[in-house]
């Protein structure tokens, strides 16, 4: 089995979407090229960071124009610096 794993400070963002087709209200098909691309993605791969504040799985907000997208093994991935992850979602209580 093949793995990609990251190297340099990089960080391994599973992008895989959706390929159903998107319509609007009135039935006209939106290509691939107008939709807007999401921000976030859940980490698949991480190299050695030191005092790393991110984990597998966890799904993280990145910056708009970084990285560089590949596609392996059936999925599309976005690799990007680490200094590149903005923010983590992560799950709070209410009071």
């Amino acid at each position: 089995m093949k793995e990609l794993q990251p190297i340099n400070q990089n960080v391994l963002l599973d992008i895989t979407e959706n390929d159903a087709e998107q319509k609007t209200a009135s039935g006209i098909i939106i290509p691939d090229s107008a939709k807007e691309k999401p921000k976030f993605a859940k980490i698949a791969g991480l190299s050695n960071i030191e005092n790393v504040e991110i984990a597998l799985g966890d799904t993280v907000f990145y910056k708009e124009f970084s990285g560089t997208e590949t596609e392996f093994e059936g999925k599309k991935y976005l690799l990007v610096p680490y200094g590149d992850i903005l923010a983590k979602i992560v799950e709070t209580e209410t009071i």
